[in-house]
């Protein structure tokens, strides 16, 4: 009887072998492979040079959708705005309350319902003026430009201050991890080890900044539609309401 038992052996070495040195030129393959490839390339670049370029391609946006919570001594602001350079619309959250804010060049509203118009003063307790509150909910109040409301509702509003505040890193710039935020890989800068604040830049298209964390927990913040063009002009005169002098004290 013939024996197959040394080609079978032989075959078997062979395969082995072949599958080995597929598996070598596999790994090969994926140790090898340009983890830029297919990006921007923006993540070959050096921290500051990223840092550089986001933000140069942040100032040359012609508007964006800024969303997310920006936390200070002074409280914490939840806010939802499309920014260009000639105003804002969208809403801001405070502690107590919610309104929708607009700005068009430099006329700023402020729309609120009837409750907040209503909200105690100086927290004494006593009543709001319940006339004017029911003047003002639900309308678009023009708020004058000498009233100090006036300059903290701009800033809400305003696409240069507020990236300029967002992007701004304390210490050594450094990069951090490659992530994908609402499928866009991005890779991250820090500033120093993060405690300097942080934010994520597109590594496809144009380097954008795609979300924020200010150092010191001070909120986190999702940057989007880059370029996207909205509406913006001032609400209609039936719907609006120039109150003329000093807004109520409650309207902080």
């Amino acid at each position: 009887m013939t024996s197959y038992a040394p080609a079978v052996r032989a075959r078997r070495t062979a395969l082995a072998v072949a599958l080995g040195a597929g598996l070598a030129l596999v790994l090969t393959g994926c140790t090898g492979e340009d983890p830029d490839k297919g990006t921007n390339g923006i993540g070959k670049l050096s921290a500051t040079e990223i840092d550089t370029r986001a933000r140069a391609a942040a100032d040359a946006a012609t508007a964006v959708h800024l969303a997310g919570t920006l936390i200070s001594k002074d409280g914490s602001y939840t806010l939802d705005m499309r920014l260009n350079a000639d105003g804002g619309t969208g809403s801001v959250t405070s502690r107590q309350n919610t309104f929708a804010v607009l700005r068009v060049g430099d006329e700023l509203y402020l729309k609120a319902d009837t409750a907040f118009w209503s909200a105690e003063q100086d927290g004494k307790g006593e009543d709001g003026d319940g006339e004017a509150a029911r003047k003002l909910g639900g309308k678009y109040v023009k708020v004058p430009e000498d009233d100090p409301t006036y300059k903290q509702l701009r800033g809400f509003t305003e696409k240069d201050t507020l990236l300029d505040g967002l992007l701004s890193l304390h210490g050594t710039v450094n990069k951090g991890e490659r992530d994908t935020i609402t499928g866009v890989p991005t890779i991250k800068i820090l500033g120093g080890k993060g405690e300097g604040g942080a934010f994520d830049v597109s590594l496809t298209g144009t380097p954008y900044p795609v979300k924020v964390a200010r150092g010191g927990g001070g909120g986190t913040v999702t940057l989007a539609d880059w370029g996207r063009s909205f509406d913006l002009a001032a609400p209609p005169q039936d719907d609006t309401v120039d109150y003329g002098g000093e807004l109520p004290k409650n309207s902080g």
